[in-house]
């Protein structure tokens, strides 16, 4: 015989979105109703939570929402190093790959590989020029290239056995933000605002902040796909104005801005009422939210708050190199990519729920004694400044902080024009890769997975991208299986079909 308990839950669940929505004007009947059986005794609290949740998102699509099950994070900063940075350049020494360097790979592991570039009956094997050594109580090694991310191995997850199906660009940057390397799908930053919304009233919840020259994939990268259009993310700029058209026309007075918003708000949600239209609900939040960033924005790019030291340890003031450059220059890079780091900090301290930090390029075909040092310099010093930074303020374990890219780069020598010799570049290469974590609730000072003697592919604990976000997610408090969407007939998610939690990487 069911309880009182149950038949409350059961009525309150029948209640959907839709239904309600159909019959009410707003939102308010059913938290009225879900209060009234709590205060009764009828409803449990976390069911309670899901109908404010509900309720709330009737007029705002980012309210915060209840997690599955407890999360260990409530923030991720991705930085994004677009381009594909050298896996055995960075992270992954190989002392046999130096050993062989100039020799040919034996044409058995050749003849099924498709490369975007290199020549296989001319290709040799590329040693590294850089020299790597431990660091911390965790002896993880490291380039020489990453000295001060050295100094905080023991606070990062090191990921050497990433792999993925894409061996171009696009359709890579594209599996490892959306999951699959196709148009169209919502990003992971628009999967955890979904999923999650927002704790930031002031804010976005999902910010794009961008260095250098800018990824291939462009603002495919943080696109909202079939979702509503307010969880796709905002872009914010390194100079002028933070978000374009932000500030008010000349002679505007805020009253009459307010009125304005006002009548515009009365005539979407009466349009709202008829056609229940969820993009409807997302414009209405958009120009809630430009009218509250008016505020927030400017104090949020504003660093003059930040004590000197600290501004100095991210480097923000730094100079650019002289005589280096290349791929990943573009402006003050330096200085860019630093202020975003710090920005980032910033941004998540204010509720900002998913921060991606995109750098560009590390598309390295040739010339990598010169190009990726400059490259690494750029970056080196900001993230390790970051996490320090979370970890002083007690922030790191409920913020994740992941460096990734979307696929590394051959052992072997790039050598396009078709002769025998030895490049001074890689080409493209989804068979191994290296990304690194920290915070979230991940373990520090942990190497996990292991490539063969070059460098080409994974012997051990091997992990696809799906692998990747399904433990991202989870860490967030999300089953990847039950946070799904449907479009066009079916159930969409982050993970698509596949995808594992990586279990052991947790804290």
């Amino acid at each position: 015989m069911r309880s009182r308990q149950q038949e409350a839950t059961e009525r309150l669940a029948a209640h959907t979105r839709r239904e309600f929505l159909n019959t009410s004007a707003s939102g308010l009947g059913l938290a009225g109703l879900g209060a009234a059986l709590t205060a009764d005794g009828l409803l449990s609290p976390r069911t309670a939570r899901a109908a404010d949740a509900i309720a709330a998102s009737a007029t705002n699509p980012l309210a915060p929402k209840p997690t599955h099950f407890s999360p260990k994070a409530k923030s991720c900063i991705f930085i994004f190093m677009a381009g594909a940075p050298s896996h055995i350049d960075l992270f992954d020494p190989k002392p046999e790959l130096n050993k062989r360097h100039g020799q040919p790979l034996p044409k058995s592991m050749l003849d099924k590989v498709r490369f975007a570039f290199i020549k296989k009956d001319n290709a040799l094997l590329q040693g590294s020029p850089f020299k790597f050594a431990k660091h911390g109580q965790s002896g993880m090694e490291l380039s020489e290239l990453v000295p001060h991310i050295g100094s905080v191995a023991d606070d990062i997850l090191l990921v050497r056995g990433l792999h993925s199906e894409q061996f171009n660009h696009h359709p890579g940057q594209l599996m490892m933000q959306c999951g699959r390397g196709a148009f169209g799908l919502p990003t992971m930053g628009s999967w955890l605002t979904y999923g999650l919304g927002s704790e930031s009233q002031n804010l976005p919840g999902y910010v794009v902040l961008t260095s250098g020259r800018g990824s291939s994939g462009g603002a495919t990268l943080w696109q909202s796909g079939f979702l509503p259009s307010v969880h796709a993310g905002v872009l914010f700029r390194g100079q002028g104005e933070p978000v374009l058209n932000l500030k008010n026309p000349a002679g505007l007075p805020p009253e009459l801005q307010r009125a304005g918003l006002d009548t515009l708000r009365d005539v979407n949600q009466g349009r709202y009422a008829e056609v229940r239209d969820p993009e409807i609900a997302s414009r209405i939040a958009a120009y809630e939210l430009a009218f509250r960033m008016q505020t927030a924005a400017p104090e949020l790019i504003d660093l003059s708050s930040e004590p000197k030291h600290l501004l100095e340890s991210y480097g923000v003031e730094r100079p650019e190199p002289k005589g280096k450059g290349g791929r990943g220059k573009q402006g003050d890079t330096y200085k860019s990519f630093a202020r975003n780091c710090l920005l980032a900090r910033r941004m998540v301290e204010r509720g900002v729920r998913f921060v991606n930090i995109v750098y560009a390029s590390w598309d390295h075909h040739s010339n990598i004694p010169n190009e990726l040092p400059y490259n690494a310099g750029c970056v080196d010093q900001p993230i390790a400044a970051l996490i320090k930074d979370l970890k002083q303020r007690g922030m790191l374990d409920e913020t994740m902080v992941v460096w990734g890219t979307e696929f590394g780069r051959t052992p072997l020598g790039e050598n396009r024009s078709g002769k025998r010799e030895v490049g001074t570049g890689r080409d493209h290469h989804p068979f191994s890769f290296s990304m690194f974590m920290a915070g979230g609730g991940f373990k520090g000072g942990m190497t996990w997975g292991k490539t063969d003697d070059i460098g080409w592919g994974v012997e051990e604990n091997d992990v696809h991208i799906n692998d990747l976000h399904a433990t991202m997610l989870h860490q967030f408090g999300l089953d990847h299986l039950r946070l799904t969407h449907r479009f066009q007939g079916r159930d969409f998610r982050l993970t698509d079909v596949g995808g594992e939690v990586v279990y052991e990487w947790l804290a």
